[in-house]
């Protein structure tokens, strides 16, 4: 195996080393996939980015693939902002506006809010969202040990994708969301028939303040148990908010809360907006690189 760089990127976080953290490998071409999947298990991070070369291609986006420590996925979305902020910092070097990322579900571009500096907000477009199966609370109220009477029954649970399909569950209130505990036999029923293999749970973080949302996403079935800031769920999150008026309206603008029980804060900031019959859907939060190294 060849000498490669990698980086550690800490993405959403509030404060150092609290968000999401990932290792992106540079010019990683020449690795199998079964090497991927390997050097994903030994940094055993949520997520892992092998950024297949320094160069763009033709269209002026860079190619990369993203694996768990058990599978590779065709979206997450903390890898692509972590892996665009390595783009512009070490590959680039130099402000940028923008950032395009070949994934396997296809072009993601990445904006820059802080053309000039290291540490600002980046966001990301994600695919136009797809709606699923809907779920009954009596389901989740056996999968998340939680009284039926915390589910928001006005709205659905229901499978929502802009890339990497994800469980949406509304409950009334941040305390359902904190009192969640997954029954992993309900869990695993549940979700082996399912097409979303993670639950994002969510509710208003502070009465009277709607826009601020508390979340949970639980991923057992990726290696991990509880991911502490999510960008592909929240994606999905908020194509949900807009096509369900949570807020009362298509237009979004929310932050989320995500990882305050694992005492890991972080905070994503959310955008949709219903364009001409599509809801586009947008990502942002912070992606600071806090290490590096040399594969040997």
């Amino acid at each position: 195996m060849k000498k490669l760089t990698y980086y550690i990127v800490d993405v959403f976080a509030e404060r150092p080393f609290s968000g999401n953290q990932l290792a992106v490998f540079r010019n990683a071409a020449g690795l199998s996939s079964g090497e991927m999947e390997s050097l994903a298990r030994e940094m055993n991070f949520s997520e892992t980015v092998f950024l297949q070369s320094d160069q763009p291609d033709p269209t002026g986006a860079f190619s990369a693939r993203i694996f768990t420590p058990n599978v590779e996925v065709p979206f997450a979305g903390h890898p692509v902002l972590g892996t665009a902020r390595v783009i512009q910092q070490f590959i680039l070097q130099q402000p940028v506006a923008k950032v395009v990322l070949n994934l396997k579900v296809g072009p993601i571009t990445v904006t820059f809010n802080d053309q000039a500096g290291k540490d600002g907000v980046l966001a990301m477009n994600q695919m136009p969202p797809t709606f699923g199966d809907r779920f009954y609370s009596s389901e989740l109220s056996k999968v998340l040990r939680l009284p039926r009477n915390e589910f928001e029954e006005g709205f659905p649970i229901q499978t929502v994708s802009t890339g990497l399909p994800a469980m949406i569950v509304p409950l009334r209130s941040e305390a359902a969301v904190n009192q969640c505990e997954v029954d992993l036999d309900h869990y695993y029923t549940l979700l082996n028939r399912t097409k979303p293999k993670s639950i994002l749970v969510f509710g208003p973080a502070n009465p009277g303040q709607e826009a601020n949302l508390s979340a949970r996403v639980f991923v057992h079935y990726f290696g991990i148990p509880e991911d502490p800031a999510t960008g592909s769920a929240n994606g999905c999150l908020a194509a949900y908010l807009s096509k369900y008026r949570y807020f009362g309206s298509h237009k979004v603008r929310a932050q989320v809360s995500q990882g305050v029980k694992m005492h890991r804060p972080s905070m994503l900031y959310l955008e949709a907006e219903n364009v001409a019959g599509d809801i586009v859907v947008s990502v942002g939060g912070r992606a600071i690189v806090v290490a590096s190294g040399k594969l040997l």
